[in-house]
């Protein structure tokens, strides 16, 4: 190995690959607790934990590649899709965790902080806020709680071929609403949805997908702003946003 790439890299954490090792140093400890005990626990392929030094874990690569990444075409078959929906419904058949999730409560007071502070900040368009608040709402429902990633980016699902090599990045796993898992898979690649449910399965409630795609849209914004990320990229949260309007 001749070389340290930064993978991703804020204030709160950061993600460095060494060859096939990669390495995560994370100031909340209590996150990689999380992620450690999520890995051990999901019945769906994770990478394997090499060694861990506090704030240091070390993860071994995945064979294959990402799914897709935000703001890209998702260049994987419609079968891929279907083995990682497959993956995903598994993990939400799957025993919960035992640590709780978010309530509906706390997610709608956020929600509410963060449409306020876009638009007394002048970050987004009121009438967009407004529309995709009015979306989220069919997110903000009971649900019956099931095992859930809680950050399903696209780039953190890994596929060879047709088939599921492993998933990434588990401290955010809890129980949770598994709408929330499908929303977040396919976020900026809604007209892949199909494929993914194609292994999943059909009994999903699509108002809520939608819902979870303007409420996670919203609630990113400042937070990718603060970080040094750009939402109004190509394809980007801004962009799921506009798409509902």
């Amino acid at each position: 190995m001749d070389e340290v790439k930064v993978v991703v890299a804020h204030h709160e954490r950061a993600t460095l690959r060494v060859g096939d090792v990669f390495l995560k140093v994370d100031a909340d400890q209590a996150r990689i607790d999380v992620e450690v005990e999520a890995m051990a626990l999901a019945p769906i392929p994770t990478p394997a934990i090499l060694w861990r030094e506090p704030p240091v874990l070390a993860l071994a690569g995945l064979p294959g590649t990402a799914l897709g990444r935000l703001g890209e075409p998702s260049a994987a078959s419609p079968a891929a899709w279907a083995a990682a929906g497959a993956a995903v419904r598994k993990l939400h058949d799957a025993p919960l965790p035992p640590w709780p999730g978010r309530s509906v409560e706390d997610i709608a007071s956020e929600l509410d902080r963060e449409c306020g502070w876009l638009v007394a900040n002048d970050v987004l368009p009121a009438d967009l806020v407004t529309r995709n608040r009015h979306v989220a709402g069919a997110a903000l429902r009971r649900w019956t709680p099931v095992f859930t990633h809680g950050d399903l980016q696209i780039s953190h699902v890994f596929v060879d071929g047709d088939t599921v090599t492993g998933v990434l990045d588990w401290s955010e796993a809890s129980r949770g609403d598994a709408m929330f898992d499908v929303a977040s898979l396919t976020l900026g690649h809604e007209d892949r949805l199909d494929d993914l449910l194609a292994g999943y399965g059909a009994d999903v409630d699509r108002d809520a997908i939608r819902g979870w795609w303007s409420l996670r849209s919203l609630l990113a914004v400042r937070w990718l702003v603060e970080h040094g990320f750009d939402p109004s990229a190509p394809g980007c949260e801004v962009d799921v946003l506009r798409a509902r309007m």
